[in-house]
């Protein structure tokens, strides 16, 4: 979760301005745009990971569906989507004791998130930074990014759950040359290997970012909260687990306004008309 440093001088910022955050003391601006809620990482001087900016994220999750967003963007608005860990965190090595917070906390909101959510990342997003994008639903990269398990640098391995979510996407070998390598990688080769959802250029990362989110959105978001259940427990747990318990967790599809609306929509105007409501 912590990078050595050698930060890329070349990786660009983002080339349109983000959206105005509540204060800029706070590591984790929100704000809602219609019916996306954006979590903007704003921790100076490469949002390194610790406590507030995890807690801000939990915050900010739980705030979108407090609000009524039905989509969440997490991204950053500074150089680097996050360059890894606050070594402050481990400063209970020097007594020989794991750090005493709990890392995994973000990775089971975000996965029990009823939205979906989206990570838009530039720059450096290594250690932690990755293991935060991971922990997202789609991850939409810019070329330019940089990206990397390199935890293995200072001695340690991946605290947030990188190792396994790679291992159940990309396969063992890859795991372990992640891991054990503690290489940065560009875009396009996570791509290949399945640990990135698109790759787009530099300057049109955020317009995609906002595409996809507001598409989402708009989308049946009660069926999308059902999806990730499904998917959740099928990766935990295999498929036969996810098959006996998927009836349980489409429940909530046969109350839904959604379902009617889409077969409402169906009949009068065919498929891709619906236009839903999250309810």
């Amino acid at each position: 979760m912590t990078e050595s440093l050698e930060l890329d001088a070349e990786v660009p910022a983002p080339t349109k301005p983000v959206l105005e955050s509540h204060g800029p003391a706070e590591p984790v601006g929100y704000a809602l745009e219609g019916l996306v809620a954006y979590l903007t990482m704003q921790e100076r001087p490469h949002n390194f990971l610790g406590l507030g900016l995890i807690d801000g994220l939990v915050v900010g999750a739980q705030r979108a569906v407090a609000d009524g967003a039905r989509a969440v963007v997490v991204r950053s608005s500074l150089r680097n989507f996050c360059a890894g860990a606050d070594v402050k965190l481990f400063d209970t090595a020097y007594e020989g004791r794991a750090p005493e917070a709990d890392l995994t906390t973000l990775l089971t909101v975000f996965d029990e998130l009823p939205l979906p959510i989206v990570a838009s990342i530039h720059g450096v997003c290594v250690g932690g930074g990755l293991e935060v994008a991971l922990a997202c639903d789609l991850i939409i990269a810019a070329e330019s990014a940089r990206i990397g398990s390199v935890e293995a640098t200072i001695g340690v391995n991946p605290l947030m759950g990188a190792m396994q979510r790679v291992t159940q996407r990309a396969g063992a070998t890859r795991a372990k040359e992640m891991a054990l390598l503690a290489r940065r990688y560009d875009a396009h080769t996570l791509e290949r290997w399945n640990l990135i959802n698109r790759v787009v250029p530099d300057d049109q990362l955020i317009d995609v970012t906002r595409a996809i989110a507001e598409e989402l959105a708009h989308g049946p978001t009660i069926a999308h909260a059902s999806s990730k259940a499904v998917i959740s427990l099928a990766a935990a747990e295999g498929v036969r687990e996810a098959d006996r318990r998927m009836a349980q967790l489409q429940e909530p599809l046969w109350s839904s306004a959604d379902i009617r609306t889409g077969l409402e929509a169906l009949a009068a105007s065919g498929p891709g008309a619906a236009r839903f409501e999250g309810k």
